[in-house]
């Protein structure tokens, strides 16, 4: 996750004397995602004001799954800016070659067994129990119950 979270905080800004309480709720969000936040490895501001009262900031965050090997691995290219206030951010993350079997199944389209199939799974849909999703286990259990039904059907 990235973006320009608008939060100046000492918690990424180091030049920043102060902490936010709004960063606090940011972090919430975050761990509970499983994700943490990220550190560049050139420690420059994100955003660059035209004003020279003003300061320059950090504000552009990224935030990567817990543990993984690109935490603390992004970069802030100051000299990409050109007419934007903002100094964009990259990181590489590698993407693994991995084979995904699978499985088509067809019914011959307007057959007795595509009929019988829709008619399965209509009646599957109707008789889920879909009256109490209050949490994520049971809509994973509703989900679950349909795909079985699918299967079954």
């Amino acid at each position: 996750m990235s973006g320009n979270f608008n939060i100046w905080d000492s918690l990424w800004d180091f030049s920043f004397p102060h902490h936010s309480s709004i960063s606090n709720d940011l972090l919430i969000i975050t761990d509970s995602s499983n994700l943490d936040l990220s550190i560049s490895t050139n420690q420059v501001p994100t955003r660059y004001s035209d004003n020279v009262n003003d300061s320059n900031l950090v504000i552009d965050l990224i935030f990567l799954h817990s543990g993984s090997n690109e935490l603390d691995n992004h970069l802030i290219h100051l000299e990409w800016h050109l007419t934007s206030d903002h100094a964009p951010l990259t990181i590489t993350i590698p993407i693994v070659k991995k084979s995904v079997n699978s499985t088509k199944y067809s019914i011959i389209k307007d057959s007795k067994e595509e009929a019988f199939f829709i008619k399965n799974v209509t009646i599957s849909i109707r008789n889920l129990n879909i009256s109490n999703l209050s949490d994520t286990t049971s809509l994973d259990r509703a989900v679950n119950n349909f795909v079985n039904a699918v299967k079954s059907a």
